[in-house]
């Protein structure tokens, strides 16, 4: 067995228990409630890379949540790898879904259940590990590495760009080896070639100044969650595209080759609306259910609250209703201009009795594609071959990534994704988990990976 491999065998079980305490930090970066466990999330981080080795490990602070860098340039003529991840995680709301505390991990016939595990701190941990194994073996890394772990990509990234700019020479490097991502599917090894970009929004719809009783009231005065129900129910038309001028003018059409390698992609409908409990598929007319999924744009609505909603009945007219609503973006669509197009509308199409405010949420971000013919996505490729035994295929991802297009705009990086999180790990999701089997095929992984950049 190969010497990194070795060290990273033997220590396997301690690696488990610190992704166990990584995980056992609530770092939600969206609520401010959690701000003091990002901090510590980066603080956690900072400490297992100088105890990798890297004895510039440190917490930068940004306008939002920190970032942890640290960087090894002791390969001369060698490669420079820019290593990205983040220690932020998603709400864990409901808490009433979960089988056992989000932030209390439990490992459960091979897996570690928890908010976080699997995105993306057990991957994110996976390239510190192989780091230290690399300088405890020999004192040296096969290649010249930077790390860069961010507190903010379930929110965009919102400060990552500036902190980016202002940081050029410390971060230059050939390109970019992303711990963020996920495999498509556990039995298939893939390496993805694009993601969608992001752009969100919150709209809130008000009437009276008050709540009001509907007996006495109602029939005088406009309901908003009415209102709101009709502006939302115009943002698509009855084939599934979105009712929004101009939402499609930057769309760049792709090629039926592209369109039809997509479609024969080895994949069961049937198997995946079973997986996740859908009774059926739906979307835009005219496209399949993963050319939607990754290739097209759409427009959700994540959140719908106004009136009461507990246990029984409260006879009231609500005073307002709100909605939040996200866009996923392809090339070469604007968050920007998307976003303004969509609060026009929804200002314009107000209903009689109420008012409609928008607010632009900070933090979008533009869709990226990989070149195709990129050097470490072949090697991605050849070393996923090897290590699981099996040719993997290209995909492309419908979330978002928001590094992809940051790091190729502000420092002409491209970024190669190559994470062992999968697809039906249930992030975002109550009862998130990581496959503890992911983790070991993800440590020998980085390790050839890094070991063939370097040769």
């Amino acid at each position: 067995m190969n010497a990194v491999d070795a060290w990273l065998t033997d220590r396997r079980e301690t690696i488990f228990e610190e992704l166990k305490r990584f995980v056992r930090i609530p770092s939600v970066s969206t609520d401010p409630a959690y701000k003091g466990g990002v901090v510590e999330a980066a603080e956690f981080v900072a400490a297992a890379l100088r105890t990798a080795g890297l004895a510039d490990a440190r917490v930068r602070t940004t306008a939002g949540h920190p970032v942890v860098t640290a960087a090894w340039r002791g390969a001369p003529g060698k490669p420079t790898v820019l290593v990205y991840g983040h220690f932020d995680v998603q709400p864990p709301d409901p808490l009433e879904m979960w089988r056992t505390q989000p932030f209390e991990p439990e490992i459960r016939d091979g897996r570690l259940y928890g908010r976080g595990a699997s995105d993306d701190k057990g991957p994110m941990l996976i390239p510190v590990k192989v780091a230290q194994a690399f300088l405890a073996c020999s004192g040296a890394l096969p290649v010249n590495m930077v790390f860069l772990f961010e507190g903010e990509e379930e929110v965009s990234s919102a400060h990552l760009e500036d902190f980016v700019a202002a940081n050029r020479d410390y971060l230059a490097a050939d390109f970019v080896l992303s711990a963020d991502g996920a495999q498509w599917r556990a039995d298939l090894p893939s390496v993805i070639t694009g993601s969608r970009g992001i752009c969100a929004l919150e709209i809130t719809v008000r009437g009276a100044a008050k709540d009001l009783h509907s007996g006495r009231h109602g029939g005088a005065v406009a309901n908003p969650i009415q209102a709101l129900a009709r502006l939302l129910s115009g943002l698509h038309d009855d084939d599934g595209r979105v009712a929004v001028p101009g939402f499609y003018d930057a769309v760049i059409e792709l090629s039926r080759v592209e369109l039809d390698a997509v479609a024969n992609l080895p994949w069961s409908e049937a198997d995946y609306l079973a997986s996740v409990g859908a009774p059926a598929s739906v979307g835009e007319a005219g496209y399949t259910m993963l050319q939607r999924n990754w290739l097209r744009p759409t427009l959700e609505f994540n959140g719908v609250s106004g009136g009461y909603a507990g246990p029984g009945k409260k006879t009231v007219i609500p005073a307002f209703a709100q909605a939040k609503i996200t866009c996923r973006l392809v090339p070469d669509q604007k968050p920007e201009a998307i976003t303004r197009a969509i609060a026009d509308v929804l200002r314009a199409r107000a209903p009689k009795g109420v008012t409609v405010e928008v607010k632009i949420e900070t933090g979008g971000a533009g869709p990226y594609a990989l070149p195709s013919d990129h050097p470490g996505l072949a090697l991605a490729e050849e070393v996923l071959r090897e290590v699981t035994g099996v040719a993997p295929i290209r995909v492309r991802m419908g979330a978002t990534v928001p590094i992809g297009e940051i790091f190729k705009r502000v420092l002409g990086l491209d970024t190669v994704f190559f994470s062992f999180a999968t697809s039906d790990e249930d992030y975002h999701a109550p009862n998130e988990f990581f496959r503890l089997a992911s983790l070991a095929t993800g440590l020998k992984a980085w390790r050839l990976y890094l070991q063939r950049l370097g040769a």
